[in-house]
């Protein structure tokens, strides 16, 4: 007892000393516990704010749209598409990626193992036959897209060429194509006495006269990087030019017919006057441009180029090296071999892979409708419309169709 007592007293005394002594008063202790809460409510509130301003985003339907145009001055037309189209549905965010050509099939396969493929990809032909067999594209989707634009809009060769024998349905979805020609020197032909080269014969003759003639170095330049279509797409138009197919009627491989056989040593017969080295589109374009080749298998994408100079992989334009290039220059369209002749073009298509948001099948439809003639107007002579309701905006969309 006396030790509590004792305590007590000791405990007053200091309250009495610290009381006597410090300047603060009681009554400013009780006002900075109220500032101390009051700071502690408006974080609170802060937090509160920002998690509400994130959840909007979060609900935006993605579709991812995956183009082989993959350029930088057209991925920005396609941006500029998509954003018109954002700008309508501002609940959907349509992203543009831009691929390489050559390796859609592994960019696939990787996409198919990881469970991430797009809605939307821009492809060749090619590739449709067995993204089908693979049973990777909605075929429902195309049809629906294609219904709704107007199947009767669409030219029947395209919409043959995506229709899936298995099934009946359309696989994919024409989207534009190109035309591929042989595009030759008109005045070293002219001036070394050389016939148009639309057979084999009188291109294996220009292949060997026309290096050496001025700054020529070569006579054309072929496909050899196995990493590109480009050797593909040449020597396709080769063998059909000389009746030779990879299958017969009944889906044999026949790539050992005397007619194969034939059409392999002549393409690899050009290659003694071609440039050396891993080739592909690019390459033979420059070389053509900048006065070494005097030959150059091309879509009509080239046209506007032999004016203007073609982009470059690192930026800016080529300087042709030749005064009015585009007018001393003509196209072979057709190919004639010993037994057969052909021309050679294709289809550009969009594919809808399963899985994608339905939401895809709108934005298709907005770039076949309002964003179509700026898409074309990227290449005008390249692109080729396969809506017969946009030819004739489109044969206005370059000042060069006067000429």
């Amino acid at each position: 007892m006396r030790k509590r007592l004792a305590l007590l007293l000791i405990l007053g005394t200091v309250i009495s000393l610290l009381t006597a002594c410090a300047t603060p008063t009681p009554e400013i202790v009780k006002e900075t516990v109220v500032v101390t809460q009051e700071v502690e409510k408006v974080v609170t509130q802060v937090v509160k704010e920002t998690v509400e301003v994130q959840v909007p985003t979060g609900e935006k339907t993605v579709i991812d749209f995956w183009t082989t145009d993959n350029e930088e001055e057209r991925v920005q037309v396609y941006e500029a598409v998509a954003k018109a189209y954002m700008a309508e549905h501002p609940d959907v965010e349509v992203r543009i990626l831009p691929i390489e050509e050559a390796g859609v099939s592994q960019r696939i396969a990787t996409a198919v193992a990881a469970n991430r493929m797009p809605d939307i990809i821009r492809m060749g032909i090619e590739r449709v036959a067995a993204f089908a067999a693979d049973g990777i594209l909605d075929e429902d989707a195309a049809v629906a897209v294609i219904e709704s634009v107007g199947e009767d809009d669409f030219r029947d060769g395209p919409l043959a060429m995506v229709t899936d024998p298995a099934t009946g349905k359309y696989a994919a979805i024409p989207f534009d194509g190109w035309i591929q020609a042989l595009w030759y020197r008109t005045d070293v032909f002219e001036e070394l006495g050389l016939e148009s080269p639309m057979t084999w014969e009188t291109i294996s003759a220009a292949c060997e006269a026309t290096p050496g003639t001025g700054g020529l170095l070569y006579g054309l330049t072929l496909g050899t990087d196995p990493g590109q279509n480009y050797g593909m797409q040449i020597f396709e138009q080769v063998a059909i030019s000389n009746n030779a197919w990879p299958f017969d009627a009944e889906g044999n491989v026949t790539m050992d017919t005397p007619e194969m056989v034939e059409a392999l040593e002549w393409y690899t017969s050009l290659q003694d006057c071609a440039m050396p080295g891993p080739q592909y589109w690019r390459g033979a374009r420059e070389a053509y441009e900048l006065d070494q080749a005097a030959m150059l298998f091309y879509s009509t994408y080239i046209m506007d180029d032999l004016v203007d100079g073609s982009g470059l992989e690192a930026g800016g334009q080529v300087e042709i090296a030749v005064a009015d290039l585009a007018l001393k220059t003509g196209f072979a369209p057709t190919m004639k071999g010993p037994n057969g002749s052909a021309s050679y073009g294709q289809l550009v298509t969009l594919g809808i892979m399963q899985g994608a948001d339905p939401q895809a099948q709108e934005v298709i439809e907005f770039f076949l409708t309002e964003g179509y003639q700026d898409v074309l107007a990227l290449a005008p002579f390249g692109k080729v419309p396969v809506l017969k309701s946009a030819v004739e905006e489109w044969k206005n969309s370059s000042p060069y169709f006067a000429n």
